[in-house]
């Protein structure tokens, strides 16, 4: 498995994280895996719909302690 990269955006509001992470995934290549780091409320529902919308894997999505780690896996 290749290495998962972090986006930690712990501390900024949406839309900012999911604009940090579209951000990072433009960079990645297909195969990448991101982690992104957010506590946001919101990330845990916005991330996954554009996940879907955009065509990428969502891997995992956890929250622990208050921040959303969110696994995505860059699909094209």
């Amino acid at each position: 498995m290749n290495d998962c990269k972090i986006v930690d955006a712990r501390n900024t509001f949406c839309p900012g994280p999911l604009m940090e992470l579209i951000t990072y995934m433009k960079q990645a290549s297909v195969g990448d895996t991101l982690e992104l780091l957010s506590t946001d409320d919101g990330s845990g529902a916005d991330v996954p719909e554009w996940v879907n919308k955009a065509g990428h894997e969502l891997v995992s999505k956890e929250r622990v302690e208050g921040v959303w780690h969110i696994r995505i896996r860059k699909a094209k």
